[in-house]
């Protein structure tokens, strides 16, 4: 039994199939002008619609697009939560209700945030976390949320109880970059600039029950580029930063659910100063770096577990 799963966030396009034990997901990122901090939704929207076929062939170029597809899922919102809304999903979800249809499969609604958190932990190999208590950490472009999870029916629920309060370690991170001349979004690069062999100073952000804002960071980083800081410095004084504010809110967290596994996702897991901090101090468990950014596996994954 196969299932198909489609993202389409603010940043990718995304399309994968899951067998109940291996998967392939495809995934193009999203066209943003340079020196530009981001897309308009109306434009994400078309470029998705643009780019889901593509993403289909390239799934079937692979072999991956079989005649026993059991039900398609999608993410249709950002988070499992009253008023999480971006127009942007409505072209993976208008796709998969078609392709369902066509099918006479099941079509199933998940949000973009438990994509994420099934795809972590299936590509840590720990896909039994899915079915019980956990902590985790959804870090990414425009998310920085830590999270009591727990299991309901064969999905999970998740509920914020820390994080950031103004921008996110993701905007901040890009925003960085694009001051730095870097593209948008600008993680990947800013961390291959970051050198890990100089030690760099961060700053020691107030966290308070789990709770804090890099908004003040922002206006530091500006300006170290303004005086003309060194773009490998400003880097590592971007990723100490978060590394341990993130850091310090988790010990917060383990304090509160002692016991509870900690998982990373979401692309800001990916940075090699973050995955350090967090493995060593708070046994943290991440993703691989393809699944921490965003994916559609972990859509796929949630609707094999659906059909049961």
């Amino acid at each position: 039994m196969t299932t198909l799963g489609l993202d389409t966030s603010n940043y990718t396009t995304s399309a994968a199939v899951f067998d109940g034990a291996e998967g392939i997901n495809t995934g193009k990122l999203l066209e943003v002008r340079p020196g530009e901090r981001g897309l308009r939704q109306s434009d994400a929207l078309f470029q998705h619609v643009k780019a889901l076929p593509e993403r289909m062939e390239e799934l079937r170029s692979r072999g991956a697009l079989s005649d026993d597809i059991a039900a398609v899922a999608a993410s249709t919102r950002p988070r499992a939560v009253e008023g999480s809304y971006m127009p942007c999903f409505r072209a993976g979800e208008s796709l998969g209700r078609s392709v369902a249809a066509i099918l006479g499969v099941p079509f199933f609604a998940v949000s973009h945030q438990q994509g994420h958190l099934a795809a972590a932990a299936w590509s840590a190999g720990r896909m039994e976390l899915l079915d019980k208590p956990f902590l985790a950490w959804h870090l990414s472009g425009g998310t920085t949320e830590l999270l009591h999870v727990e299991p309901e029916g064969a999905n999970v629920r998740a509920r914020r109880v820390g994080g950031t309060t103004d921008i996110s370690a993701g905007q901040l991170i890009d925003r960085a970059g694009v001051l730095l001349g870097l593209s948008f979004p600008a993680g990947k690069a800013l961390d291959e600039m970051w050198k890990p062999s100089e030690a760099a100073g961060g700053f020691s952000v107030k966290v308070r029950e789990m709770e804090f804002s890099l908004s003040g960071v922002e206006n530091q980083v500006k300006d170290m580029v303004e005086r003309g800081g060194d773009p490998a410095e400003v880097a590592g004084f971007v990723f100490t930063t978060v590394s341990d504010t993130v850091r310090r809110a988790t010990a917060e967290a383990q304090e509160r659910f002692p016991g509870l596994p900690l998982l990373c996702s979401g692309g800001v897991a990916s940075n090699r100063r973050l995955r350090y901090v967090l493995t060593r101090s708070c046994q943290g468990i991440f993703a691989q770096g393809e699944y921490s950014a965003d994916n559609a596996m972990g859509v796929a994954i949630l609707a094999h577990r659906m059909m049961g």
